[in-house]
């Protein structure tokens, strides 16, 4: 199957009642424990890609073109967007769509709400002429992404009517509001603003973003879906996965020499963890339904 938009898989998951994954690539085993673990599930799944990634995969022409190949060389069959993840600039997300990028997310959160509508306004004009979905975000999410440290005392929940006039002036496909979630390892319990994300929802009419999808509770995350959030983001859960397996592989096998040896474990170990969220996003089997 071909590259998809991730527009109508999250108006599909609204409407359902359950979320879409967003899984970071980090390398090639990632991207193939991410493909291979949702066709598994048989279901619509979006790959990330940080700004911070890009230099460190070869490019963005480079992950289009190992995306489409190992999509074509496993046979897979649903619904697949290709994501860039906290774009920093118009450039970077222009640069995205270009090299074969469904899907930007345009991430002017640290300017002004003026200046964040308009370089978001400009991304979405270029992004929807050839049939591109963007994603936005408003408010400051805490923690870590990529080389920007976010201080606990700066995050703060999105206000609604800036929200509403964001999506009103920018005709963005979906919203990531700053709710308490973080990027990176929690540190204590998260204080996610349920109700104020069930208003945003409300008000805004578009599915709405959860980013720091690690380490968060079930329960938080069942919530977060009934109310309205309908694309979770997730990278560090996998990033630990992967690492403990190659350290138990080593541990176990202190002669290993050949990277295979232990990059295929780490493989397996992302596959589960993948799974493992799919299912408890309420996504399994939901390919069919993200194709209309």
């Amino acid at each position: 199957m071909t590259l998809v938009s991730m527009k109508n898989m999250l108006e599909q998951a609204l409407e359902g009642g359950y979320a879409v994954g967003q899984f970071n690539l980090n390398n090639l085993e990632f991207t193939q424990a991410i493909l291979l673990g949702a066709e598994e599930e048989q279901a619509p799944v979006i790959l990330g890609v940080s700004e911070a990634y890009i230099p460190y995969m070869g490019g963005l022409p480079c992950i289009a073109g190992m995306v489409r190949a190992l999509i074509d060389h496993y046979g897979i069959t649903i619904p697949v967007a290709l994501h860039l993840d906290h774009g920093s600039t118009y450039e970077v997300c222009l640069r995205a769509l270009q090299a074969g990028f469904t899907s930007v997310m345009i991430d002017a959160s640290h300017h002004g709400l003026e200046e964040n509508i308009d370089v978001t306004g400009r991304v979405t004009q270029a992004a929807h002429v050839l049939g591109a979905a963007v994603e936005a975000e408003l408010g400051r999410i805490t923690g870590r992404e990529d080389d920007l440290v976010v201080d606990e005392a700066e995050g703060m929940y999105a206000v609604p009517e800036d929200c509403v006039r964001l999506v009103r002036e920018t005709g963005i496909d979906c919203l990531a509001p700053a709710l308490g979630s973080v990027h990176g390892p929690y540190r204590g319990q998260p204080k996610l603003g349920f109700s104020r994300m069930e208003e945003i929802r409300r008000l805004t009419g578009l599915p709405l973003v959860l980013h720091g999808g690690s380490g968060l509770p079930d329960e938080e995350i069942r919530e977060a879906i009934a109310r309205g959030t309908s694309k979770i983001n997730v990278n560090t859960d996998n990033q630990a996965a992967c690492t403990a397996a190659i350290r138990s592989y080593l541990a176990e096998h202190p002669e290993a020499y050949d990277p295979r040896s232990y990059l295929i474990p780490a493989r397996e170990a992302v596959k589960a963890s993948v799974r493992a969220k799919i299912r408890l996003f309420g996504c399994a089997g939901k390919a069919e339904g993200s194709r209309r």
